[in-house]
């Protein structure tokens, strides 16, 4: 009967082995009541809107004027817009419209960006703070006056512009005056430099900035740029007036910027 005691040490050796492999896993090292490593929780918006839909047709009447002498089989081609191409539609979509008149060219843009933190550690919110953080520096702002940056919710040091802000044309720019210095279509009162905007999203700024390229008119565009929860919305309003000599009014422009902004905030919180 040799054959059994031989079946014996077979077994044992199995189970030698089966014990040195748990002694190797890391989740037999494990204690009940260990502390575990917590995902950051996602960001609200798991989807972003149909950006050529984002803008409803009467807004885009009053910033588009040149449109309405049109027939109407152009005027809805212009309406209608020019989407953006991306690569990723569920990250970051957006929409272009343009339309001339004899007095001036209008152009609008607008982007939303929808961020994703990779790092479970990181969540989608705290990333897209860091996103924003960075087109917000890269535009320069001038410190509002007894204020820093650093005092401000979501601000950053960043110094005045002396050139041409991010996201604006390239050319020599002026933001928020002409060619004099003086505010244009304003009262002396109001503040129309670039700047961070109150009550839109959970931080935002607005940037202004007047460019002339060569001998052709000046043009003047008006940028906000906003964040809500993990998605950053971007608006770029741009009028050229026909004539060399005339200065587009920055105060309308920023006006209808910033009001076609607060728009698409109210529509991504609903």
């Amino acid at each position: 009967m040799a054959y059994v005691p031989g079946v014996a040490l077979l077994v044992a050796l199995v189970a030698g082995c089966s014990a040195g492999s748990d002694a190797d896993d890391p989740a037999a090292d494990s204690k009940p009541g260990s502390p575990t490593v917590t995902a950051a929780p996602p960001g609200k918006y798991r989807t972003l809107p149909e950006s050529c839909r984002a803008v409803p047709r009467s807004t885009l009447k009053d910033l588009l004027p040149g449109a309405a002498a049109l027939p109407e089989e152009q005027q809805d081609k212009v309406y209608e817009g020019t989407a953006t191409v991306t690569y990723d539609t569920d990250r970051k979509v957006g929409c272009r419209w343009k339309s001339d008149a004899p007095d001036a060219s209008r152009n609008l843009s607008i982007d939303f960006e929808r961020v994703v933190s990779y790092d479970p550690a990181v969540s989608d919110d705290d990333r897209a703070r860091e996103v924003y953080a960075k087109k917000e520096e890269a535009a320069a702002l001038p410190a509002p006056s007894g204020v820093t940056p650093s005092e401000k919710a979501g601000g950053s040091a960043s110094a005045p512009a002396d050139g041409t802000p991010s996201g604006s044309p390239s050319g020599s720019a002026s933001p928020s005056a002409d060619p004099s210095g003086t505010a244009t279509g304003t009262d002396p009162d109001v503040d129309l430099r670039p700047r961070l905007l109150d009550e839109l999203g959970d931080a935002a700024f607005l940037d202004d900035a007047l460019t002339r390229t060569g001998s052709s008119s000046q043009h003047r565009t008006v940028s906000v740029v906003f964040r809500t929860s993990n998605v950053i919305v971007t608006v770029h309003y741009t009028e050229q007036p026909a004539l060399v000599t005339e200065v587009p009014d920055s105060r309308e422009l920023q006006e209808k910027t910033q009001a076609l902004a607060r728009n698409l905030a109210d529509t991504l919180g609903d």
